[in-house]
């Protein structure tokens, strides 16, 4: 009986160890498909990084409730960003085209770098905008990114969201 019970406990002890080790190597998985996913769209310059909270220079973060985003595809960079901040000679609020962050560039810089751990730093330079505009976009391998955003008449601000991949054009 002593020899069932010590079976019973080494076989519960042996199960115990093992089954964590598979849900790990299971979520060890799961992030190397998403950062290999990451990789593709950053190689290929076909996403959009979608906001969810921005951090003006001079305030609190805000959630954002509407769809905003930065699109970036090999041939055009077209941004959809609010902006709460500073704004300096040249840069009112008196026309819609003011509001915002908003312009479709068709030429534009684009660097990509992978940093050590795994994640990218994109600088993008918008060259053929009304306000000369440079991105740093940083993105992780689990998908999160952050967008800085530095124009020439306005305060800095910083974005916080995702990447995903753009949506087939229907046919």
């Amino acid at each position: 009986m002593k020899t069932l019970v010590k079976i019973l406990f080494a076989l519960l002890i042996a199960v115990a160890v093992v089954n964590p080790a598979g849900a790990q190597s299971q979520k060890a998985i799961k992030e190397a498909k998403k950062a290999a996913e990451i990789k593709s769209l950053i190689d290929s310059k076909n996403y959009i990084f979608q906001a969810s909270y921005m951090y003006p220079s001079g305030g609190g973060s805000r959630y954002l409730t509407s769809p905003y985003d930065l699109t970036v595809s090999p041939d055009t960079v077209e941004a959809y960003l609010p902006y709460f901040g500073v704004a300096y000679s040249g840069a009112g609020y008196n026309s819609s085209d003011d509001n915002g962050i908003k312009f479709k560039s068709t030429r534009f810089d684009y660097a990509a770098k992978t940093k050590k751990d795994g994640s990218y730093t994109i600088n993008i330079k918008a060259n053929d905008t009304r306000n000369a505009t440079q991105m740093t976009l940083q993105v992780y391998t689990n998908g999160n990114a952050d967008l800085t955003v530095v124009s020439m008449n306005r305060q800095q601000i910083r974005f916080n969201g995702y990447i995903k991949e753009r949506s087939k054009p229907k046919v």
